[in-house]
């Protein structure tokens, strides 16, 4: 019986592992605000676009990510 629960346990803090990790993963890969970047302590560099009508953050917490 506790090998159970133990077992139990642990399949489920995998399981919400794995949800977290995908979390992170989706919230990684949306683009900021100017405001954002610049609360985040960086500045938006417009000057070389990887997509039409949006620039880069460079600095502060959110270094490289893009910005529309």
């Amino acid at each position: 019986m506790r090998i159970r629960r133990i077992l139990a346990a642990v399949i489920a803090t995998a399981a919400l592992a794995g949800l977290g990790l995908t979390g992170a993963a989706t919230a990684g890969a949306a683009s900021l605000t100017p405001g954002e970047c610049q609360q985040g302590g960086g500045t938006v560099d417009w000057s070389n676009p990887t997509v039409a009508g949006t620039g880069t953050c460079r600095g502060g917490m959110y270094n490289g990510q893009m910005v529309d």
